[in-house]
């Protein structure tokens, strides 16, 4: 969740492009110590995360990045969600900032932006699975209008501990 205090940044939103994937993997690693924003418990390298980059599609499953200053600071993505054809309208969002530009509303940014566009990409719904113990991501998806949708209890340990996933939802078109 964003400070009031913290400065606003308004960085420029665009498609990621094959360039970006070194700053995309070094913003998720920097996520994987605090054990609040993924299940991965040692850092990623850059080249096995080509193919997971490769399954993005601008026309359809895009990932975007938010650049500061010429640097990319954020990024989200859009994954299908079970890759099953009868779930081809609905994807999970995934949102990580790096850590010198949290709480400055660039999650926010990034979230309104795949909100905004879901309907040209043929989306209808949005899924977030957050970890039950990251409040500052609940209350980012919770304030952009999604539920919670799901609790799935003690589903992922991390360093000993076991942890809830919450599936929080929003439909973007109704029928």
């Amino acid at each position: 969740m964003d400070s009031p205090r913290a400065a606003r940044l308004a960085p420029a939103i665009r498609h990621a492009t094959l360039a970006d994937l070194p700053a995309i993997v070094a913003i998720y690693n920097d996520s994987i110590p605090g054990r609040l924003a993924t299940a991965d418990t040692a850092p990623v390298s850059v080249d096995s995360r080509r193919e997971w980059f490769a399954a993005f599609d601008p026309a359809s499953r895009p990932v975007w990045v938010a650049e500061h200053e010429g640097a990319v600071c954020a990024w989200l993505g859009l994954r299908s969600f079970y890759g099953r054809p009868a779930y081809h309208r609905t994807v999970e969002a995934a949102v990580y900032v790096a850590p010198a530009h949290q709480r400055r509303g660039i999650a926010r940014r990034l979230l309104a932006h795949a909100l905004a566009a879901a309907p040209a990409l043929g989306i209808a719904t949005l899924l977030a699975f957050v970890f039950g113990h990251n409040g500052a991501s609940l209350a980012l998806f919770r304030e952009a209008g999604f539920a919670d949708w799901g609790r799935l209890p003690r589903v992922a340990e991390l360093d000993g501990v076991e942890r809830d996933v919450v599936i929080l939802g929003r439909r973007i078109v109704d029928p």
